[in-house]
């Protein structure tokens, strides 16, 4: 049984080093005993088992070894032998104390991601964090850039149980709801693991909630997003409800996104803002954002990546259909946020297409790979639209040359197949594997759901995904 202590003084985030880690792991008044290895299969779901603290030192030195042949994406039973190096600078210690049932036993948990290595120490090809890792480090070898800075907005529903979506509210937008103090508590949480969050509110459906991240760097992002996830649902089952990033759990109303905010830097300077440029935004910025634009509709099976994502994106339910961009069009794929004066640093686009139950590591990963290309091959962007695409006619989408993204996951998953640019920035092994899933995924759907489904949410996915995502 968890416990939050009564005033939790104890700070143990910012590590730098394996030194720093031992030494906040060792102090007695840490009180941690365990410490626990997570890192995300090809799907993006938390993997995880538990060490003493007594292990770390060896593990620092050694890695971890686990059985790889079980975990969805990574080897065959015959290759099943792989390692978890911890990352120190992933460190954070879980903000409450475990109670045993016996007196006395108290103990405290502290969580680490980590880089899998196969065991003659080479980079695990199927990890899905070296594969982000990898990605930037060719954006910085190519185009300079040292750093992407990610910030999503997470949107997630609150059910009383995981067996059906029962409404809990029926607020909106800005507007009335329930549990908006779960919110505030979920925060208070990570704001003890240092963890920044910078916003939260209710979402346009019914049971929707909204808690946004103050971005940071993309593999750090990526580790926090797992932290949040974790956390969003922990709090909830603690209060006797149930949490879902399940894309479109409900017919009838908003699904749930995933907004990545983004943005390119170097030697601490945001590469995306010129003072002069169109809408303040540099000849590199546009050309990552047409490069995000061209290869849109190949990066969809990564986003997007559950037959359930596709019924969400559908019309008059704010979700991106249409492969456009601008400024106050939330209709649009990506949506430059305005620029306000003396916020040089807070220049990014918006890119929406995204839901909340991907792989945020893949997810960041091909982001980045199309808009590099786009910056490598000077792709141009084309002009911006601010009218509500979805109100537009058939010959007026002709004209700004505005294309649609997939329109089923089996849709995304074949144009995916053909994409030189998602297969490098994935690798041969994670590229394969993800589509073979992908593909397995849709055949299993077909067999159990028939076609007048298309736009709407089967009885089979609430089975399915609102348990799990």
């Amino acid at each position: 049984m968890a416990q939050l202590p009564a005033h939790d003084s104890f700070k143990a985030f910012g590590t730098r080093d394996e030194k720093d880690v031992l030494a906040v792991v060792r102090d007695p008044a840490s009180d941690i005993q365990f410490i626990r290895l997570v890192f995300p299969d090809i799907l993006g779901r938390p993997m995880d088992f538990t060490i003493p603290s007594g292990e770390l030192d060896a593990a620092f030195k050694e890695g971890k070894g686990f059985d790889g042949s079980s975990i969805a994406g990574f080897v065959r039973i015959e290759e099943s032998d792989l390692i978890i190096k911890p990352d120190p600078k992933s460190f954070r210690v879980l903000p409450w104390a475990y109670q045993g049932f016996a007196e006395g036993v108290r103990w405290r948990e502290a969580v680490m991601f980590g880089d899998i290595r196969t065991p003659d120490g080479a980079v695990y090809d199927g990890d899905s964090r070296a594969i982000l890792k990898r990605v930037l480090g060719r954006a910085k070898k190519e185009l300079g850039v040292d750093d992407f800075k990610c910030g999503p907005e997470l949107e997630f529903f609150i059910f009383p149980s995981s067996e059906e979506p029962a409404l809990t509210d029926a607020g909106g937008y800005f507007f009335s709801g329930r549990y908006g103090e779960i919110r505030k508590e979920i925060q208070l949480l990570l704001h003890r693991m240092g963890i920044a969050t910078e916003f939260d509110h209710h979402e346009a459906a019914h049971s929707q909630h909204e808690i946004d991240l103050r971005y940071l760097s993309a593999v750090d992002m990526a580790d926090t997003a797992m932290i949040f996830r974790y956390m969003v649902k922990k709090v909830c089952r603690m209060h006797g409800l149930h949490a879902t990033f399940m894309p479109k759990p409900i017919n009838g109303q908003n699904g749930s996104g995933m907004h990545v905010h983004q943005s390119l830097w170097r030697d601490g300077k945001n590469l995306f803002f010129e003072k002069n440029g169109p809408y303040h935004l540099s000849l590199l910025a546009r050309r990552y954002m047409a490069g995000l634009m061209t290869h849109a509709r190949e990066i969809s099976a990564v986003l997007s990546q559950w037959v359930n994502s596709y019924k969400r994106l559908i019309e008059g339910y704010e979700a991106p259909v249409y492969i456009a961009w601008g400024q106050r069009n939330r209709s649009a794929y990506i949506r430059v946020p305005e620029y306000q004066p003396g916020k040089e640093r807070a220049t990014r686009i918006e890119l929406r297409a995204a839901d909340p139950a991907c792989n945020i590591y893949l997810a960041f990963a091909v982001m980045l790979a199309a808009g590099a290309e786009g910056i490598r091959k000077k792709y141009d962007l084309v002009d911006p639209v601010e009218e509500n695409i979805y109100h537009m006619s058939g010959t007026r989408q002709r004209k700004f040359e505005i294309r649609v993204l997939p329109r089923n996951l089996e849709e995304a998953v074949r144009i995916m197949e053909k994409s030189a640019v998602v297969k490098e920035a994935l690798g041969e092994n994670i590229f394969g594997k993800l589509v073979a899933n992908k593909i397995k995924e849709v055949e299993e759907y077909g067999r159990n759901v028939s076609g007048e489904f298309d736009k709407q949410v089967s009885d089979y996915e609430i089975r399915r995904y609102l348990p799990v995502l």
